[in-house]
Parts: C-alpha cells; structure tokens; sequence
C-alpha cells in the first residue's frame, strides 16, 4: 500500500511562483529598491523580497519558503501547513518543533526559529508523515513569542557605491545590519514553553 503524501504546506514556495527581481541601491543608512513600494519594508523599517504568489500552479517546493507566506504566518500566528489561525490553549500557541532538547538544558525556551506554529489538526498529520519531522517532532505549546529577527540576504557598499552580494544570515530588528540585508523569513523567539502530547489534546 502507498503512503499517503504529506501535505504541502501553506508557506511552501511553487514553481510558478517566481521572484521578483528589483533593482537594489545603496543609501546612506542602508539598501533600498529604485522602485521601493511602502509595503516593500515591515514595520521595522526591512527591506523584504519580493515574489509572485499563485499557490498551487505548477509543482510545489518543499524544500523552499515563500516569504510572503511565511512572513504572513508568523506576523498572524497562522498554521504553516494550512494556513488557518493557529491552535491556543491556556497554555499558549501550538509549535511543531524537531526535538533538539540536547542543545541546552531548558531547551526550547528562548529558541529562535523561522517556522510558524500549527493547527492541531495539521500537527497531528505533520508529525506522522513529514519526512523531516516524522519520529524526530516534540509538541510544544508557547506562551510568548516575539518577532526578533530575519534571515536573509545581507549586502554591504562598495567603493562605487554600488550593493554588494553578502552572505545569508540571521538579522536582530533595531541593529544596524537590519537596514542592509533583503529579508526572506521572519524569526521569532520561544519563551514560557511546554510539552505537550498531541494524542491526549482536544
């Protein structure tokens, strides 16, 4: 019997979807589109990525993000599978986490991730037929979490004064890299966790 396919993901990228490509400048605080939109920046004042949107055409694109998508769900706190608000209890907001609780004693609290928490429903379905997470997943219900950063493309002048291509990295909001780098996912940070087991949730 064939296994049923995973879901694929609300902020997973489709190969229709292509990006966009903006003509980036340097100014003297940092990088800017020639054509920049008010809705280019977050209101952190950093500068996003653009790509079309035409989820489901074409094939999907597992192993890519969407910023758009991402973005979205983790500013609103959708479910990244399906896209619906996510699960709350008293307790917090649902996260579907690859267990990695040898890292540091307390672990996950203060853990910064760019993926967006779930549905019951879709964690429950995630767990058990993700590749990534299937066997290697913890449940953990969040009680804060705050938008703290995004990983993205850092660019820096050059004698010309002309943007440079920089190497891809983890980007705090209010520090001066954040006015230099083209944003693709947005980072919050975990804190008030706890474990949970989704076989005994509602």
């Amino acid at each position: 019997m064939t296994a049923p396919a995973p879901p694929v993901p609300y902020i997973a990228a489709w190969s229709a979807e292509q990006t966009t490509q903006r003509r980036i400048m340097c100014r003297t605080d940092g990088i800017a589109y020639v054509d920049e939109q008010p809705d280019d920046r977050d209101q952190h004042g950093v500068l996003w990525n653009g790509r079309t949107r035409a989820r489901g055409m074409g094939r999907p694109r597992f192993g890519e993000v969407h910023p758009g998508r991402q973005r979205e769900a983790m500013a609103h706190l959708l479910c990244q599978v399906c896209g619906a608000p996510a699960d709350r209890d008293d307790r917090g907001t649902l996260w579907l986490l690859e267990d990695s609780r040898a890292d540091w004693s307390g672990w996950p609290d203060a853990l910064m991730t760019t993926h967006p928490p779930v549905c019951l429903p879709c964690a429950r379905q995630a767990g058990a037929l993700c590749p990534h997470l299937r066997g290697r997943c913890v449940a953990v219900r969040v009680r804060e979490s705050d938008p703290c950063a995004v990983f993205g493309r850092l660019w820096a002048p050059t004698a010309l004064g002309t943007p440079q291509r920089l190497d891809k990295g983890v980007v705090p909001y209010g520090t001066p890299a954040a006015r230099w780098v083209t944003a693709g996912q947005l980072i919050r940070s975990l804190h008030g966790c706890t474990f949970v087991d989704l076989d005994d949730a509602r």
